[in-house]
């Protein structure tokens, strides 16, 4: 599921070639803040791919809600308490 939301994300990412020590910049303007630099536009994409899967898991500790992509989305998992027996 997070992968494919990754995939998906990456499918709308934007490049552009800035004047910079990294200068393949790319970003996915659907995701608020989610950008990375690159020495190549292989780096950049696998940069990228980490800055959003970062970004989904801060969403998700914060419940921050996280914003479908292409009618594929990433739910809130509850986590049980491991010391609570039923």
């Amino acid at each position: 599921m997070i992968l494919q939301y990754i995939e998906k994300a990456l499918g709308h990412a934007r490049y552009e070639i800035i004047g910079d020590d990294e200068p393949y910049y790319g970003e996915i303007p659907e995701l608020a803040g989610v950008y990375a630099t690159g020495k190549t536009l292989e780096e950049c994409r696998a940069n990228l791919m980490e800055v959003v899967d970062g970004w989904i898991i801060v969403r998700l500790r914060r419940g921050l809600p996280i914003p479908p992509i292409d009618n594929c989305t990433i739910e809130e998992v509850v986590r049980l308490d491991q010391s609570v027996r039923v």
